[in-house]
């Protein structure tokens, strides 16, 4: 293989067309990175989007580009329903594959996903939770493993937006819609990083929007070893994130936690002792960050910097979060 990694863009989802391919053909992120080929079900929408991006190769249909032989690597950007029938597909076309999260719509599926995997050792897979790779949570995890706010006890995170458009994955059960598939997997994602362990068990309460019949206020406890995390997801209040890590010495606090501007430096609060400091983080983009790293794994034929498993044990927290919102309950995490 080259040294450089062509990759396939498996639809002209609003998140890749306005985030991911502009920032994998940033500077320095693209070094390594062609994006050589996007796929729609309308061909039209795909040369449109090829046209713009200056992307070679434009197909009607994701089986066309998925049997491309010049393609290396997928990015999936579908529906979640979409996200594990067609990364399955991928890997038996021998595709290495960068899948949108949530990984899929439950822990069954997933699990499917991970098999598929196994029978292709040879090719990367990795659920895209893009924050994880902004260097203010590079800080905020080297920050908790030198216990310089002591130990980590309780995470509370917020992310909230308003959208009631009928339009679009969200409002659509059947497609995995949801506050809770849409953001609620962020901070259950980010508190599994800070502990750097799985919640025993979990509660949650669950709002439904009457008419679509999704959650749009969603809150939930989860109980790990060695303390607790909190979080609010919401799809109809004013658009608000944040995350505060309290320790039994200090606190570390990140302003706009999950989706980091790409035209400002994200900002961070450390206190310690009662010591306040304010941080700032060198403007970058995590979406070309991700897709620099993943290349880098399939060139360097090296693990990639999250497992699939990892995927599912977020799965298994979300789905426990259902659970005991029908329940009224504590859920165990199984």
């Amino acid at each position: 293989m080259s040294r450089t990694v062509r990759w396939g863009i498996l639809s002209t989802a609003v998140i890749a067309r306005e985030a991911v391919i502009p920032a994998m053909l940033k500077e320095p992120y693209c070094k390594n990175i062609a994006i050589d080929a996007i796929a729609s079900r309308d061909l039209e929408k795909a040369q449109a989007v090829a046209n713009e991006a200056g992307i070679p190769r434009a197909y009607g249909s994701y089986e066309q580009l998925l049997a491309d032989a010049e393609i290396d690597a997928v990015y999936i950007p579908l529906p979640n329903h979409m996200h594990v029938p067609y990364a399955i597909q991928a890997l038996e076309a021998g595709k290495h594959v960068l899948c949108e999260k949530p990984i899929g719509l439950s822990v069954a599926e997933a699990e499917q996903l991970v098999e598929a995997s196994r029978r292709h050792p040879q090719l990367k897979l990795m659920e895209a939770f893009m924050y994880r790779h902004h260097p203010q949570w590079k800080w905020a995890r080297q920050v908790i493993d030198d216990g310089k706010i002591g130990e980590l006890r309780t995470v509370h995170s917020f992310f909230s937006y308003y959208d009631e458009g009928p339009e679009g994955i969200l409002h659509h059960p059947e497609w995995g819609g949801g506050g809770l598939m849409d953001i609620g997997c962020y901070p259950i994602s980010l508190s599994r990083f800070l502990f750097q362990d799985e919640p025993q068990r979990v509660v949650g309460i669950l709002e439904e929007d009457p008419r679509y019949h999704v959650d749009r206020l969603t809150s939930g406890i989860m109980d790990f070893a060695c303390g607790t995390a909190t979080f609010t997801c919401a799809t109809q209040l004013s658009d608000y994130q944040r995350i505060i890590a309290f320790g039994t010495k200090g606190r570390l606090e990140i302003e706009i936690p999950f989706n980091a501007p790409t035209d400002r430096p994200c900002r961070a609060t450390l206190e310690v002792d009662q010591e306040i400091k304010n941080l700032e983080f060198d403007i970058c983009d995590q979406y070309g960050i991700q897709a620099h790293l993943f290349s880098r794994a399939i060139l360097d034929d090296t693990p990639v910097p999250t497992p699939i498993e990892d995927a599912v044990a977020n799965m298994r927290v979300i789905e426990a979060v259902v659970r005991s919102g029908k329940s009224q309950g504590w859920e165990q995490v199984s």
